[in-house]
């Protein structure tokens, strides 16, 4: 009996020791597969957060926003872009009440010229005066080709032109521009519309 009762004693140690070993088993393996999922969390985490940076990187390159600077006395604003894109050409188009085509120019700039007398017959049929009071604005919509990393680009962006009026020696009036401001960003086929919308809403007396 006694020998029975050791033999019986020494199973149940060898099978707690067992269990024990089956335990510590188990829990290697889920600590293996938590440090595997966590490395995979990681590197996903990673690469999501590095696509969403490379995007975003991405979308502000391609957001083009444009400053000007005066020159020839105000006869003339010299464009540029305020990021590292690369100009090639632009297309300024203005209001219809102004009764103007479109400019195409390789060197970014406005010139009073190309609207300056559209804008004094626009005036006049809003039955405003031809001077107004300080500084004015005239909306346009800019459509600007660029290159950026390489690769070509373009963008459709309202801008307004500030501009006053002065008096001439001789009689007479001519348009200072002052500078632009953006309003906001157009689709192609929407830019004109908006444009004369603008138009209209600011000068409320056009016939």
């Amino acid at each position: 009996m006694a020998d029975e009762s050791v033999e019986a004693a020494e199973r149940r140690r060898r099978l707690r020791w067992l269990t024990l070993a089956e335990i510590l088993g188990v829990s290697a393996l889920v600590i293996s597969g938590l440090t595997l999922w966590n490395n995979y969390s990681e590197r996903r985490h990673s690469e999501e957060t590095h696509n969403a940076e490379s995007r975003a990187a991405n979308i502000k390159a391609r957001s083009l926003v444009l400053r000007s600077s005066v020159e020839k006395d105000g006869d003339r604003l010299a464009l540029e872009a305020t990021g590292n894109q690369v100009i090639q050409g632009q297309t300024i188009a203005f209001p219809k009440a102004l009764g103007l085509d479109p400019v195409d120019s390789t060197d970014p700039r406005i010139e009073a010229s190309w609207f300056e007398d559209g804008l004094k017959k626009a005036r006049r049929a809003a039955g405003e005066e031809e001077k107004p009071r300080g500084d004015a604005r005239v909306p346009v919509a800019i459509t600007t080709r660029f290159t950026v990393d390489g690769e070509v680009a373009e963008d459709v962006t309202l801008y307004d032109v500030g501009y006053g009026v002065s008096s001439s020696f001789l009689g007479g009036t001519s348009l200072r521009l002052r500078g632009i401001s953006l309003i906001g960003r157009s689709p192609p086929e929407m830019a004109g519309a908006r444009l004369d919308a603008l138009w209209k809403a600011r000068h409320m007396g056009m016939k």
